[in-house]
């Protein structure tokens, strides 16, 4: 059977025309130093890199093979040397690979080209995917019971920041400022004709509400904003078994669509009144709960 397993990986590197050789790392490469920076430690002293130390270790033990190959040594000390480069260069891809760690001499373990990859603290999430969302803020969510279903009460002070693109523009065409730099001041310093425009505008386009984790479909929806006071967002009672949310500290993050396709497919699709059924199984999904009795 395992022979037969076998027979069939051959025969598709065949077919395929890929070599099995390809497999083998015969250049290594190195990271670029910005990316295994120094770190500035108490006192003015200075911590290297881990990588460092795990590209160190392979270097020198490449080095005393080429000596030993030069020299002519033994095959049994030849063999043990290639050993141990290998296990060298297993140790900078995954440190964690062939069980026991390589640490430091204060038995700190050496983190490794995939553990600077995975994990929560990793490139992708922390860096790719950890990225700020440009237009878009974040607060505690509180009860707005006088709101309607599809509408959720949005911070003015959030609201400025979150529209100051178009309150810019608005204020150009209309003549209250004659460059970007001074439309800016202008709403900097919170002007009254600042947010007649902002009442205006905020009609023009939803709001998007994410509660984390997103785990289906109505974890996010829009909401037309209304302009409140105060720093918390406001949300209808109904729409929070959607979100799986309540109102004992929870925070939600909030988005603006920018292009008109964004505000129609959100209007079109992602109104909370158009998504008052779970999508898994046709249920309603807005229903009274013992906090609103």
């Amino acid at each position: 059977m395992k022979a037969s397993k076998q027979l069939q990986v051959a025969e598709v590197f065949h077919r395929s025309g890929n070599k099995p050789e390809w497999m083998i790392v015969t250049v290594l490469p190195v990271l670029p130093p910005d990316l295994r920076p120094m770190v500035q430690l108490d006192g003015g002293r200075f911590a290297t890199s881990d990588l460092n130390d795990l590209y160190r270790r392979v270097i020198n033990r490449n080095n005393r093979l080429r000596h030993l190959l030069e020299i002519g040594a033994p095959q049994v000390i030849i063999r043990n040397e290639k050993r141990m480069l290998q296990e060298a260069v297993d140790s900078l891809i995954d440190n964690e690979k062939r069980g026991r760690a390589v640490a430091t001499s204060g038995n700190h373990k050496l983190k490794s080209l995939s553990d600077m990859l995975r994990g929560k603290q990793g490139r992708f999430r922390q860096n790719l995917l950890g990225k700020r969302v440009d237009y878009s803020g974040r607060s505690v969510i509180v009860v707005g019971p006088e709101l309607k279903l599809n509408q959720c009460g949005l911070p003015r002070r959030m609201a400025l920041e979150l529209f100051k693109p178009f309150i810019v523009r608005r204020l150009m065409e209309q003549g209250l400022a004659y460059s970007d730099k001074s439309a800016r001041r202008l709403v900097a310093r919170a002007k009254p004709e600042v947010y007649d425009i902002l009442e205006e505008v905020v009609k023009e386009r939803p709001a998007l509400l994410n509660r984390a984790p997103t785990l289906h479909r109505l974890s996010i929806q829009a909401f037309e904003p209304v302009l409140i006071d105060g720093s918390a967002i406001q949300l209808h009672p109904l729409v929070c078994a959607a979100f799986n949310a309540d109102f004992d500290g929870d925070q939600m993050a909030i988005h603006i669509p920018l292009s008109k396709t964004a505000v129609k497919e959100a209007r079109e699709m992602m109104l909370s009144t158009h998504n008052m059924l779970l999508p898994s199984c046709g249920e309603p999904i807005v229903t009274p709960t013992l906090d609103m009795v």
